[in-house]
């Protein structure tokens, strides 16, 4: 029997690193349920797992629940240029049902947990060894731990989202002026139907 040891790291914290072990044979709802108790996550949100290619393109996705629409899926293609790509008719798991030794391919395998999608965190899991499990050692694990999590409140927010705010704010403003509640006489001579 073989264990995973795998890497984990948020881009909004710089220095938050965790390291976990935990073994071949177990679901990815083992490493879900290692993940928010090493990192300090409550686990009442929604959850799922990419497994991805080096350069972090979704090849398979793995959710908490089952997710899968009508759709047919199948393995998306990236062409060699392309840095990072998504798409929504990739392969869908359950975590109960996926097992990882089935969806580790690559002995560095690159691997995205996206946790609660209303204020979504994204993890960056990279494997670092395979190796074979120790008798009397207690699986999964976390190893190491350094940086903590912020609170809700204290994540930096997208300046995009800031930048849409602020437009849609503006746009509230303006949008009751006179010229558009009708408070002027209509005049279809200003109107050009010949561009319809």
């Amino acid at each position: 029997m073989y264990y995973y040891k795998f890497k984990i790291s948020f881009d909004e914290v710089e220095d938050f690193e965790r390291n976990i072990e935990i073994l071949s044979s177990d679901n990815f709802e083992s490493l879900h349920q290692i993940l928010y108790d090493c990192i300090g996550l409550t686990g009442h949100e929604l959850a799922s797992f990419s497994v991805c290619d080096t350069k972090w393109n979704k090849k398979q996705e793995v959710t908490l629940i089952d997710m899968q629409d009508e759709r047919t899926s199948e393995m998306p293609t990236y062409e060699e240029e392309e840095e990072f790509s998504t798409s929504s008719n990739i392969p869908k798991y359950i975590m109960k049902d996926a097992v990882l030794k089935d969806f580790i391919t690559d002995p560095h395998q690159h691997i995205m947990y996206e946790y609660d999608f209303i204020r979504p965190k994204v993890f960056y899991i990279e494997l670092l060894k395979t190796l074979p499990a120790k008798e009397n050692a207690v699986y999964p694990c976390c190893t190491f731990s350094a940086g903590i999590l912020p609170k809700p409140d204290e994540i930096p927010v997208n300046p995009e989202d800031d930048f849409l705010n602020d437009l849609l704010e503006e746009a509230d403003e303006d949008a009751f002026d006179e010229d558009f509640t009708g408070d002027q006489i209509w005049d279809d001579s200003q109107t050009e139907f010949d561009s319809f």
